[in-house]
């Protein structure tokens, strides 16, 4: 490394100066090993989550190639998905957390149970979720604002991907274990396969090539489900070698101690808390769009992807940072979990910076790999315009709720989610779509409103360091 370099780096991530309100308690390791033990765990949840945001980029390319239509079907199924999904996604933040701290605190056998309870929870969750969204798809559908050409595809894509959840939900609780461990690069090998299965199988059921039937959106249904058959396969085989740190065995009698359901219900409640605001934030908003027309949502649902992509990064960081603190903290490290915490934030805003450049630059040719409708390229390029702004504060904020998630302090992000999800973006999203008369780009504008709040209470929350004292 160059001495101008480790000067660069040195200024950016010296420790003494990421260090705010947290007493040192020990030795602070140079910055080399500092970043060499981040970008350990980082990479392989970057890159999987990243990977994870070009195959939905891809899929949403594939379906594209049946019309305008179809992608606003899909793209109407988006939010519900998510809302049956809240309850394992604010599982997954617990187990993560606590998988973590156990980890730093050197107990497989409590990691073993949170993993194993978590586990039995998970299926009993998916059946009844499941079958719900199954059997009232239809009002479901309905009710997110599906017009009359997108109504009948959308209610059976979400009633194949929803059918079939059961892979994705024991997959997700295993990956989430594994990050917690730091196992990372398990969670990009599952995801990895699942993907690339995905993307097979819509080219074959899609357009029915290869003398497969041409099922069209249901086919691309299909193909994603048989993705998460082969992620939970390989999850599973996962933890079943006895000389890891989490493993699963047989257990002779299930049972639930307190210790571990009292965790898993104390990050777990205000996880889901954050879930929920978030994802009836984000449907109520989706609605206001979907009133706009077919054509403005799938406008939107294109550029929804591409920001999605930005929303990889970040979250692919806030991984990382969910296992270095959590660690840190069951280490005894306060310290070294502000730093961690810390260097991710800092390494996700200088890749904002580029991904904002790329947006500004190339924001045209970007909405062009989705479609060539001169309306829909005129709008897209103006959002994503502005999407090279909102990226600056989305990636820093997923972050530094990442960071409180590891310590524990799900139930500050959740009450973020609450003020800028639930009110302050399906508000504004209303009040600039219609009164104000700006159309999709004051859905925008919503967002960015919505981006700036969570950055602003996150970043002062993690800056003040009273997530420390939190005991898990």
């Amino acid at each position: 490394m160059s001495r101008r370099m480790h000067g660069f780096l040195d200024r950016i991530f010296n420790p003494q100066k990421l260090v705010k309100k947290i007493p040192v308690s020990g030795e602070l390791p140079g910055v080399p090993s500092l970043l060499s033990r981040t970008l350990r765990i980082a990479w392989p949840s970057l890159t999987e989550s990243v990977l994870i945001g070009l195959v939905g980029m891809v899929d949403t390319m594939m379906v594209s190639t049946l019309g305008t239509y179809a992608i606003a079907a899909v793209g109407l199924t988006t939010q519900p998905k998510y809302i049956g999904l809240s309850f394992f996604l604010s599982l997954n933040v617990a187990v993560s957390a606590l998988v973590a701290r156990r980890r730093g605190e050197r107990d497989a056998e409590s990691a073993r149970q949170v993993l194993l309870q978590s586990l039995i929870i998970t299926l009993a969750l998916t059946a009844v979720v499941s079958v719900l969204c199954v059997v009232f798809a239809d009002p479901i559908l309905r009710l997110a604002g599906s017009a009359p050409d997108t109504h009948e595809d959308a209610v059976l894509y979400f009633q194949i991907i929803m059918g079939g959840m059961v892979f994705n939900s024991v997959s997700m609780v295993i990956n989430a274990a594994q990050r917690g461990c730091g196992n990372t690069k398990i969670a990009l090998r599952t995801n990895l396969a699942s993907n690339l299965v995905n993307i097979f199988f819509n080219y074959l059921l899609i357009g029915g090539n290869f003398g497969f039937p041409r099922l069209g959106v249901a086919g691309a249904a299909i193909a994603t489900v048989i993705g998460t058959v082969v992620a939970c396969v390989m999850s599973i085989l996962s933890v079943l070698h006895p000389h890891q740190f989490l493993h699963l065995t047989c257990p002779k009698r299930i049972r639930f101690d307190r210790r571990t359901m009292g965790g898993l219900a104390n990050i777990g409640s205000s996880a889901l808390a954050e879930q929920i605001f978030q994802r009836i934030g984000f449907f109520i908003s989706a609605i206001v769009v979907a009133r706009l027309g077919t054509e403005p949502f799938a406008t939107h649902q294109i550029c929804m992807n591409v920001l999605n992509i930005a929303f990889c990064f970040g979250d692919g960081l806030s991984v990382a940072s969910v296992a270095l603190v959590g660690q840190s903290m069951g280490e005894k490290r306060i310290d070294l979990a502000q730093i961690y915490g810390s260097i991710c934030q800092r390494i996700g805003f200088l890749i904002s910076i580029l991904l904002g450049i790329v947006f500004f630059v190339f924001g045209r040719n970007i909405v062009g790999l989705f479609s060539s409708e001169p309306k829909i390229l005129d709008d897209g390029a103006v959002l994503l315009d502005m999407m090279a702004f909102i990226v600056l504060l989305q990636i820093s904020q997923v972050i530094f709720n990442g960071c409180l998630r590891g310590a524990g302090d799900t139930r500050f992000v959740a009450v973020v989610s609450l003020i800028s999800v639930t009110f302050v973006r399906p508000f504004f999203s209303w009040l600039f779509c219609y009164p104000v008369g700006l159309g999709l780009v004051g859905a925008w504008v919503a967002l960015l409103l919505d981006q700036l709040v969570r950055f602003l209470l996150s970043r002062y929350r993690f800056g003040s360091g009273k997530w420390s004292k939190i005991v898990i």
